[in-house]
């Protein structure tokens, strides 16, 4: 069984960056695609960003597209997000998921397995 586990998130100020990182453990030979997802109070949970874990090929939500940067470490097991010019509508809490093979890479329902997720609060 695969656990993930954020971390890196904070109160920032509108402009600022923060780095999210999700470490992974555990038995992860089935794991295929990684994502980052949002959550704002009263708001559905969104996809933020997935890689592949084994070829590195990226998406992007288009509200953080140019800003945010997903990538993995895979000696290190970790995956991370890089977010770049903040703004007071990324409050959320973030939270990282693994899928195994098939369904949409965008769909939360796809994901088997979810951290416990991160407050990312920007004030303006």
């Amino acid at each position: 069984q695969v656990q993930l586990v954020e971390s890196g998130g904070g109160l920032v100020q509108a402009g600022d960056s923060l780095r999210l990182s999700c470490a992974i453990s555990g038995r992860i030979f089935n794991m295929f695609v990684m994502a980052w997802f949002r959550q704002a109070p009263g708001k559905e949970r969104e996809v933020v960003a997935y890689i592949h874990w084994i070829t590195g090929t990226t998406a992007y939500a288009d509200s953080v597209k140019g800003r945010f940067t997903i990538s993995r470490d895979n000696a290190k097991n970790t995956l991370y997000l890089q977010m770049n010019s903040l703004n007071p509508e990324d409050t959320a809490s973030y939270y990282c998921a693994s899928k195994s093979y098939g369904g949409s890479s965008s769909d939360a329902n796809q994901y088997q397995i979810w951290g416990q997720g991160t407050q990312v609060t920007v004030s303006s």
